[in-house]
């Protein structure tokens, strides 16, 4: 029982700090059509913020590795969550030009990093291994998650209140997920795999496979809203298609994950033939 609850505090971590630390790119991709009317930049600028936003975080992924591995997942999952509710309090009051939205969103791309890399720690060490298909399921669920916040922000908070209140919004349901991130506050050192245990050749396919699978997805959450609108749909209509097609990534990753857990081989076909 004890170890059912870790891995459900596990899995409730893990969900609430990847949300908070992607949803500055993502908020910023869904309100991109009022932000541009504000701010006066067009569908290149927000294609470039992007780009920088993701390059940074390739950059920073190897040291942020380093960081959740000598600290733990506790503290640096925490430190991503606060740091992605500054980011976003900081895009609500000082962005008053492209040039600052820029900016700010790049000093958040660490936290993207960090909180998915602690995610990801808190799952591998806490929940059982018959159970990891279905909470990194759970976990990746919360890309979508965010996207279907972003996605309702439009007709909810944008076109009534103002752009800026969805990032004041947003801050305010980032510091709640501190509530619930990770308490793990031991740091580890690295144990050297063995021969057998090495990463082969096969999986370095399918983690760059994987990566250009993640980029195609992720421009369609962020470019979606943008797209819509410049075709003449209604931002509200816009919006509210990017909520229900996140609902719909959301169920699938639960579904996969849940399936994972119940074959007994085979995953690494299953995710290639995913891929294809």
């Amino acid at each position: 029982m004890a170890q059912v609850k870790r891995g459900v505090r596990a899995s409730v971590g893990a969900v609430s700090t990847t949300t908070a630390s992607v949803l500055p790119i993502f908020l910023t991709g869904g309100l991109a059509v009022q932000i541009s009317a504000e701010l006066g930049f067009d569908p290149a600028g927000l294609g470039l913020v992007v780009a920088l936003f993701f390059g940074v975080s390739a950059f920073a992924s190897l040291p942020c590795g380093w960081v959740v591995e000598r600290y733990g997942s506790g503290p640096t999952s925490r430190i991503a969550v606060l740091g992605a509710a500054v980011v976003m309090a900081c895009v609500a009051l000082f962005a008053r030009s492209y040039g600052a939205l820029v900016t700010i969103l790049l000093c958040s791309a660490w936290c993207n990093v960090l909180g998915q890399l602690s995610s990801n720690l808190t799952l591998a060490r806490y929940v059982p291994a018959n159970r990891l298909g279905l909470s990194f399921g759970i976990k990746q669920a919360a890309i979508p998650l965010a996207t279907l916040l972003a996605g309702a922000s439009v007709p909810a908070v944008a076109l009534t209140w103002g752009w800026r209140w969805a990032y004041g919004i947003g801050a305010g349901l980032a510091l709640a997920a501190l509530l619930v991130a990770p308490r793990d506050t031991a740091g580890h050192s690295p144990i050297p795999a063995t021969p057998g245990e090495r990463a082969t050749g096969a999986l370095s396919v399918i983690g760059v496979a994987a990566g250009l699978a993640a980029a195609s997805s992720s421009a369609l959450g962020i470019f979606l809203v943008a797209s819509a609108v410049d075709r003449g749909i209604d931002a509200g209509a816009a919006g509210l298609t990017l909520t229900l097609g996140s609902v719909v990534g959301l169920v699938l990753r639960l579904l996969h994950g849940w399936a994972a857990d119940r074959r007994s081989g085979g995953h690494i076909a299953v995710v290639a033939a995913s891929l294809v």
